[in-house]
């Protein structure tokens, strides 16, 4: 075989402090390991129930109908507006990012009448907003939970009472934010959402965690039309993944990622998802004050930061690309740089999961002011003191 023909060898190992996906634990990777079995074996039925019951607990909801749709985040998207989202619903879409932009088109594509209800990147959508936009009348509401393109959390008060005050759905995008920001679908009267594996749950990509209620399998029963994507029809989906009577064959899930899912949520709940949001918010708050002292400003104003994600401005003088490719070849580290109007003045720097601990960041922090040509020393100091004095090994 020539060399040009040889296959590629072993892939770098990378720090991973991206906007994902996130560092993979070894549970996770051995868990990928275990032999494939066929996804009607009903060892592997087991296997789904427990993973369902996890991953209920990890969205914080009774809803039955919980499950990883096979693919990534974009295909949860997908399917929570192919589902529930029909031709000529007048739906509001809160929009201040790429993911909002992204949600809106899909609506469009659905044939919806897309109410937009914007702010600008970096910014929260105040919550009044979307409900005065709701008074119009509407048949469902979208927002995006956490904003990975700008780090920012979206507060959800009020929008599921004023969902349910109209007969509307209310659904969200919580890609980035399950299991690293606080979030309790079903307190917070969330009707649908979706999120992704290759964030806080510290799982490789490939599945889109996913739950939907009663009130949007109503809907989904009512339908005046069939689901435009038989692959995403949640019904059919269902039958698989619920097995009443036994499980009806829909696709082959992807054995070996569930396998990784179930051990990542396995994770979460050995940690406690009240106990992993503090950690969340204490490794965001410690990464910042790290890297203010080193010139870098959060994006997001205090009270809407994104736990999970910390989007930061770059300084002018500094060529942002030149020292994200320098901290991944020279050290190994991934940082994702801005998106839209934030390319080449942002960063994007994941605070997820195994990756929200003080080792990682100090081993970032080192490496940026070793970039930077400054002595890393203050910055360090105040990341150790932003952890608490906590034993680095424990973190």
């Amino acid at each position: 075989m020539s060399a040009a023909a040889a296959p590629a060898g072993r892939p770098p190992e990378r720090l991973l402090l991206g906007s994902g996906p996130s560092p993979v634990p070894r549970e996770v990777l051995d868990a990928l390991a275990w032999p494939t079995i066929g996804h009607l074996d009903p060892a592997f039925a087991v296997i789904m129930d427990d993973l369902a019951e996890l991953l209920r607990a990890t969205f914080a909801t009774a809803n039955r109908a919980t499950l990883p749709i096979s693919g990534t985040g974009s295909a949860g998207m997908d399917a929570l507006v192919g589902n529930f989202v029909e031709p000529g619903d007048r739906v509001v879409c809160g929009v201040h990012g790429l993911f909002g932009e992204r949600m809106a088109d899909q609506l469009a594509r659905a044939g919806a009448d897309v109410v937009r209800v914007e702010a600008e990147w970096g910014r929260a959508i105040d919550p009044a907003r979307l409900i005065e936009a709701a008074r119009g009348g509407l048949d469902a509401m979208v927002v995006v939970h956490g904003e990975t393109s700008t780090g920012v959390a979206q507060p959800l008060d009020g929008l599921g009472q004023a969902c349910r005050e109209h007969d509307a759905l209310f659904m969200i995008d919580c890609v980035t934010s399950l299991a690293g920001h606080p979030l309790a679908l079903d307190d917070a009267g969330v009707d649908a959402a979706f999120s992704g594996t290759q964030k806080c749950l510290n799982v490789p990509p490939g599945l889109a965690p996913f739950t939907a209620g009663e009130r949007a399998l109503a809907k989904l029963r009512a339908r005046s039309s069939p689901v435009r994507s038989w692959y995403f029809d949640l019904s059919l989906v269902l039958s698989y993944w619920q097995g009443d009577g036994g499980r009806a064959y829909h696709h082959t899930a992807p054995i070996n990622l569930v396998y990784a899912l179930r051990e990542g949520l396995r994770l979460v709940a050995e940690e406690g998802l009240e106990a992993r949001w503090a950690r969340h918010r204490q490794a965001h708050e410690a990464l910042r004050v790290a890297l203010l002292g080193l010139g870098f400003e959060r994006l997001a104003p205090e009270g809407e930061a994104l736990w999970p994600l910390l989007a930061v401005r770059v300084p002018e003088d500094i060529d942002e690309a030149a020292v994200r490719r320098m901290l991944l070849l020279d050290h190994g580290i991934e940082v994702s740089g801005g998106l839209g109007p934030l390319a080449g003045r942002a960063w994007r720097i994941g605070v997820m999961g195994t990756g929200a601990r003080r080792q990682p960041q100090r081993r970032l922090v080192s490496a940026l002011a070793g970039a930077l040509g400054v002595d890393p020393t203050e910055a360090l100091a105040a990341l150790d003191e932003a952890w608490g004095g906590v034993r680095a090994s424990a973190q």
